[in-house]
């Protein structure tokens, strides 16, 4: 009876403890503060049992201590036919960290990854949510991978997101002694602690007690902020192939080796091909003429089954399909080229904004994206293949400004992309208006887009439909009331595009009336909206990552009776970073406003934040400026 008491007695002590684990008590105040959640463990292990064969073992709890952080509770994970998915489990903790819950495998959502534009994907995920709405709360899950390659090797980043902190975090990676396991650390005090028994190696890294991070104005993207390591396989398997990518040479030729006799076309298109480019004199229309005819022969369609997540369809797929994923369209387009015996290259590129970019010193295959590329001499013509409607020789934000994996005809070759500067990214608008007695504006407005500054208004004429179009331009032009009576849009197709649109909409109420006088605020449409504080301690570098330059010009007739009072003085501010003008005048019975506004992409030092906020301060009067009319005498 005594052995039996004892028994209870310390299931009840181990139950206890291990419950009471988890009790958001027991976070530190310095992790609760600024946080909506806290990862309170994470134990991540790489098994590298062969080349076919590694083996990803994870469990990790979080504290989800608002509505803010629910974002956080959701499990999710991948699995296809190159990478299996098992022994899943989950558990819900309340505040005290008594268990509530636990997660059963008919609760475990089993999905398609369909994205809406792919036909055929072996890709499913696995999805569970408690949907928990009591406060705080944690949730625990565990799951095991088992990886049948090593080309793509899973990376450790602890700190999931802003307003995030972590109790503890392990990351330990198991592999043979004799391979090379190379290894990229970013924003880390303590490196790996290694060892070696029995002909396998280990290296472990652990985070303890990272606060959350707090959101800072042009802060540089969190993948670069946020403590991570990266591995990277140096000889490896993947769906049949072996390669290396212990240098971007190596990686290229691995590519080469996916990409071999998938360029064949069929006889129909090689004589489409020759009938375009024969009557053109020069690579650039060539290039021009079969871009335009891929465009209007193919659609961007994703099929990705096993490696086809990385190896293209055939050339021929293409043509007798008509359509294609990122990959397989590049491809096809390298084809016509070569067909038309010009050289152009297939291109690997991370894709978006704030993506991670390649590293010159660590290969590995961090891609979502492929295009095509022109050698050209000093000149290169690069072609996205998945637009129906963007010129030639124009990247944009989506994969402009950013180095990328040329594959060449004996390996890989890291490239930029072209970079688009302030030059290149222009909205000059012209206003020309009158405003009645009782303040109404009438107003046509001429805006002039270019480069990545056009590509809301390119979206707008493609892929907006005529009443998503209209609601739009009725809501984002920043007046309070106002409507569009008209609008048109025209387009100049090239490496740096251009857009006209022309507008005419009427403002009622626009300036302002007391007594015998009328208020007019001249900068209509594009005021400065970037308040910054100048009490916040600095702590990341300051990036502006878009260059622009913003021309306005306005001219509001003066209502009849009316003359101007009192002008807003000039104002011009010039700094390292960006420069401001804005000046106001009255003639022939018209007040002219004429500003420009100009910032580089560029990276400061957290030093240099007070400027920039001494700057927008400074900017955001001179765009409040007020021109005043007073009724002429009788």
């Amino acid at each position: 009876m005594k052995r039996l008491i004892v028994f209870v007695f310390l299931c009840q002590v181990l139950l206890s403890g291990y419950a009471q684990q988890y009790q958001v008590s027991l976070i530190p105040d310095s992790l609760l503060r600024n946080a909506d959640a806290v990862k309170r463990m994470e134990e991540m292990q790489i098994q590298f049992k062969a080349e076919d064969k590694v083996i990803v073992k994870r469990k990790y709890a979080i504290t989800i201590l608002n509505e803010q952080g629910s974002k956080h509770a959701q499990y999710q994970n991948s699995y296809s036919s190159l990478e299996g998915l098992s022994d899943i489990s989950g558990n819900l903790y309340d505040a005290a960290g008594k268990k509530i819950k636990s997660v059963k495998r008919r609760d475990i959502a089993d999905l398609s990854s369909s994205d809406g534009f792919s036909l055929m994907l072996d890709d499913r995920i696995k999805v569970h949510n408690f949907n928990h709405n009591q406060y705080p709360y944690t949730i625990e899950y565990e799951d095991q991978q088992q990886l049948k390659g090593s080309y793509f090797l899973p990376y450790w980043s602890p700190v999931d997101d802003e307003r995030f902190s972590v109790e503890k975090s392990m990351f330990r990676v198991e592999f043979p002694a004799g391979y090379d396991m190379r290894y990229k650390e970013l924003n880390l005090t303590d490196g790996a602690v290694s060892a070696e028994v029995s002909n396998n190696k280990t290296l472990q890294w652990t985070l303890t007690g990272k606060k959350a991070f707090v959101f800072e104005p042009f802060q540089p993207p969190f993948n670069e902020l946020a403590p991570a390591v990266y591995l990277g396989a140096s000889s490896f398997y993947f769906g049949g192939f072996n390669g290396n990518m212990k240098t971007w040479f190596d990686f290229g030729k691995f590519q080469i080796q996916l990409n071999k006799g998938k360029d064949e076309l069929p006889d129909r298109i090689k004589a489409d091909v020759k009938r375009i480019v024969t009557p053109l004199a020069t690579t650039e229309e060539k290039v021009s003429g079969l871009y335009a005819y891929m465009q209007q022969n193919t659609r961007y369609i994703s099929v990705q089954l096993g490696i086809g997540g990385w190896q293209p369809f055939e050339a021929k797929y293409v043509a007798n399909n008509r359509y294609g994923d990122c990959k397989a369209l590049s491809n096809y387009m390298v084809s016509l080229l070569k067909e038309a015996g010009i050289k152009a290259h297939y291109v690997i590129v991370n894709a978006g904004n704030n993506r991670m970019g390649l590293r010159e010193d660590f290969p590995a295959p961090y891609f979502n994206h492929v295009i095509c590329c022109v050698p050209n001499g000093k000149d290169s013509i690069w072609l996205e293949c998945t637009s129906q409607t963007s010129p030639a020789g124009y990247m944009g934000s989506f994969t402009g400004s950013r180095n990328a994996l040329l594959v060449g005809d004996d390996g890989g070759y890291v490239v930029s992309t072209p970079y688009y500067r302030e030059a290149d990214n222009k909205q000059i608008r012209l206003v020309k208006g009158t405003v009645d007695k009782d303040g109404n504006l009438q107003a046509t407005v001429t805006t002039v887009f270019t480069g990545i500054q056009q590509e809301e208004a390119h979206s707008l004429i493609h892929d907006a439909s005529n009443s998503d179009r209209e609601k739009y331009l009725n809501t984002a032009l920043g007046l309070p009331t106002y409507t569009v009576l008209k609008h048109s849009y025209a387009e100049n197709p090239g490496k740096i595009p251009v857009i006209t649109e022309t507008l005419e909409l009427q403002a009622p109420s626009f300036a302002s009336m007391t007594g015998k006088r009328l208020f007019i605020q001249p900068n209509l449409f594009n005021k400065s909206r970037t308040r910054l504080s100048s009490e916040t301690v600095r702590k990341f570098p300051v990036v502006f990552s878009l260059g622009y330059t913003d021309e306005d010009s306005v001219v509001v007739a003066i209502p009849n009776g009316y003359t101007a009072e009192s002008l807003p003085k000039p104002v011009s501010i010039q700094t390292d970073f960006a420069a401001y003008t804005i000046r106001y005048t009255v003639e022939n019975n018209k007040i002219i406003m004429v500003r420009k506004h100009t910032r580089k992409k560029m990276r400061l030092d957290a030093s240099a934040y007070k400027d920039v906020v001494s700057y927008y301060d400074q900017i955001i009067r001179a765009d409040a400026g007020r021109v005043v009319l007073v009724k002429k005498e009788e």
